[in-house]
């Protein structure tokens, strides 16, 4: 076994997994799994730049995650950032900044590479599951953009576009510095047309209706399986592996789309991160559900967080 920690910073949460890896037999041992909501992809649609109290709570995040490796006695450290800081002009303030806390640079990936990562993170476990057909696709639906990968025992297409839960309520959603409660029915069209525009680009290098299985990742789609099954607490035991019908998630898009904030925050397994961007990232879900003809969803806790533990174990 090989102790590693493996940091993921997307555009709405950083995320951290410590684990024991054996390659030889494929088996990760979570030894302290956690996220924490930083936004730090706040703004940067709009201004092109990572605000000074997104970076902030980054860096307190950092900090923690850094007592918790320690604590843990990691060997090997990889800190992966993605659609955020590869879009901002200031991202040599973020890669500074963490260097200072956690001594590595932050590795500001690939599209591809963000793809990669997800779809190994994802189906390591399922390869043993007869009952499911492959070609799987894996959708990460993120905060600032969503990577699509089609594959069996190894990636054969992946694209990463800008459509994610926190650009989409940005863009579309934001009027007067407040999030619309609930959105218009004109707002919400706007955003299905740029969720249509991004898988039309998306369908150019990956042949999405291909997919027998539809694998979903990130906390959109975990936030949804969630209400899904009314659990009373956010479970990730009860989450991950859970399937989603394609009703079902029209039902719940539909109810998140029209309700108001309160409604939302009292939802018991929400996390108060998520009750302004839920909605948006609900919607980039019953689209590709929709584009595909996919009856179900697959609901996976494992993504790009292990995919980058097994990358270094």
């Amino acid at each position: 076994m090989t102790r590693v920690a493996a940091v993921d910073c997307g555009t709405n949460s950083i995320r951290l997994l410590v684990a024991d890896c054996d390659p030889e037999t494929g088996e990760l041992v979570d030894l302290d799994r956690r996220m924490t909501i930083v936004r730090l992809g706040q703004g940067v649609d709009r201004t092109g730049r990572l605000a000074p109290e997104a970076l902030e709570r980054t860096f307190a995040a950092c900090r923690e995650y850094a007592a918790v490796i320690k604590e843990h006695g990691a060997e090997r450290l990889r800190f992966v950032a993605t659609s955020a800081s590869r879009d901002a002009e200031n991202r040599d303030e973020f890669v500074r900044g963490v260097l200072d806390i956690l001594g590595v640079e932050p590795e500001v990936i690939s599209g591809d590479q963000e793809a990669e990562f997800s779809f190994t993170g994802a189906t390591k476990e399922l390869k043993g599951s007869d009952h499911l057909a492959r070609p799987y696709l894996v959708v990460d639906i993120g905060g600032g953009s969503t990577e699509f990968v089609v594959g069996d025992d190894r990636v054969r297409a992946a694209r990463s576009v800008d459509i994610g839960c926190v650009r989409m309520t940005e863009r579309h959603l934001v009027r007067d510095g407040a999030v619309s409660d609930p959105p218009t029915d004109a707002q919400i069209a706007a955003i299905r047309s740029d969720i249509e525009a991004a898988l039309d680009l998306a369908e150019e290098t990956v042949p999405l209706c291909e997919a027998r299985t539809l694998v979903g990742l990130a906390g959109s789609v975990t936030t949804v399986s969630a209400i899904a099954q009314e659990l009373p607490e956010y479970d990730s035991r009860a989450i991950h592996h859970s399937r989603v019908s394609h009703d079902r998630v029209r039902e719940i898009t539909d109810w998140l789309l029209h309700s108001t904030h309160a409604e939302r925050a009292a939802v018991p397994s929400m996390h108060p991160g998520r009750v302004d961007v839920i909605a948006a990232g609900a919607l980039v879900l019953l689209a590709i559900m929709e584009r595909i003809g996919a009856e179900e969803v697959v609901v996976s806790e494992h993504d790009i967080l292990d995919g980058i533990a097994w990358s270094i174990a």
